[in-house]
């Protein structure tokens, strides 16, 4: 049953560009579609979540990641009778933006965009679905609703000045009330996404072997997950008894979101989608004790995965391929492609436009397109790492 603070596709305030609705799919099944059919979500698949992605076949990607978040997210909103689309539809977007490298990648274009406005991945999404997606007759971008557009841009909570440029002239065309929190079914896409990245990051490290089972059922949430599959199954074998233990671990974040947001949803007791968004709080988000537990857990993998020497030394080389690629391209906007090329005469004397164009295209690259550009255009790098086959 869907709840009074639910989004209604019913009720949608619409999308930039007018167009009749489907016979047979809501409007937010319908951004749900687009969003899946999008050049930029394809790319997902060969871009980086923690590891780069000639390093495994078995590690994640951004489109794992993504089809991950959008499970979960699916699982919570149904049980908060939420609208299940609209939440999927923010799940399987919320990375669209993510430039090759993962987070390495974005740390680099923020440093080389700081001077034209900066780069921020949610902002670079925005742009995407209202911009760089260019397949349809009538318009840019995917036409999204109001609504998608919103958890896309605020999922995360409220934005505040200074804006990234790129939700800043987005901004320009549609208000998304970026000071406000967004719709719970943005909410709940979030937390997915950190339940899903706290379980999958532990599976991803225990494959690449940065630490044992052993040391994690010393963790907080941990300890009592290999525990309790100890106790009922003592002679399982390793494999499965880490499957088993992180199964459970998955479990308790779910249930613990789902009760925290029960818990808040009847106190502040919203009565529709503009009480949830005028709450001046998140409703969905883990208990106090809970995101305690995982910033422990967090610490340790830090430690042990994401400053890990192997980690740290290809976080090196692929920072130092962006950091080559983008001066290269501002320096020679000849390079980039025939399609780009109409923009690239556009942005002709702006120093500032170019640049964003070059950081929109370096952005869209997935990590096995960006070394192949840098080995053929620049010529590979000074280190080992990216020197080994893809």
């Amino acid at each position: 049953m869907r709840a009074a603070f639910a989004c209604d596709p019913l009720a949608t305030r619409g999308r930039r560009v007018w167009e009749c609705e489907s016979a047979h799919r809501s409007a937010f099944q319908r951004d749900r579609d687009r969003i899946i059919h999008s050049s930029a979500f394809r790319r997902l698949k060969h871009k980086t979540q923690v590891f780069v992605e000639h390093e495994g076949d078995y590690f994640r990607t951004r489109l794992t990641h993504s089809l991950e978040v959008a499970q979960v997210a699916r699982t919570m909103a149904r049980a908060l009778g939420l609208d299940e689309d609209l939440t999927e539809t923010v799940a399987l977007a919320h990375d669209l933006g993510h430039p090759p490298f993962g987070h390495t990648g974005e740390d680099a274009l923020q440093v080389l965009m700081a001077p034209h406005g900066g780069f921020d991945h949610n902002a670079q999404a925005i742009r995407i679905v209202t911009h760089l997606e260019r397949h349809y007759a009538e318009f840019d971008g995917c036409n999204l609703t109001w609504e998608t557009l919103e958890g896309i841009a605020k999922h995360n909570g409220p934005v505040s000045d200074p804006l990234p440029w790129a939700l800043a002239a987005c901004g320009m065309e549609v208000d998304l009330e970026l000071a406000t929190h967004a719709s719970a079914e943005a909410q709940v896409a979030a937390l997915a996404d950190d339940v899903a990245y706290n379980h999958h990051d532990i599976q991803d490290g225990l494959r690449a072997e940065l630490f044992s089972a052993d040391e994690l059922a010393e963790l907080p949430i941990l300890s009592d997950c290999f525990a309790e599959v100890d106790a009922r199954y003592p002679d399982l074998a390793t494999d499965r008894r880490r499957h088993e233990a992180l199964r459970r671990f998955f479990g308790c974040l779910v249930e613990d979101v789902l009760a925290n947001a029960r818990a808040t949803l009847a106190r502040v007791n919203p009565q529709s989608p503009f009480d949830i968004r005028q709450a001046g709080i998140p409703i969905v988000q883990f208990s106090n004790g809970l995101f305690a537990d995982l910033k422990v857990i967090r610490q340790f993998l830090f430690k042990k995965m994401y400053r890990a020497p192997s980690v740290v030394e290809m976080r090196a080389d692929v920072t130092q391929v962006v950091e080559d690629l983008f001066p290269y391209f501002c320096e020679t906007p000849t390079e980039l492609p025939a399609e780009w090329q109409t923009d690239v005469a556009e942005a002709s004397g702006d120093t500032t436009a170019l640049a964003r164009l070059v950081s929109d295209y370096i952005s869209g690259m997935t990590d096995r397109f960006a070394l192949q550009c840098h080995q053929r255009l620049i010529g590979g790098t000074d280190r080992g790492t990216l020197k080994r086959p893809l």
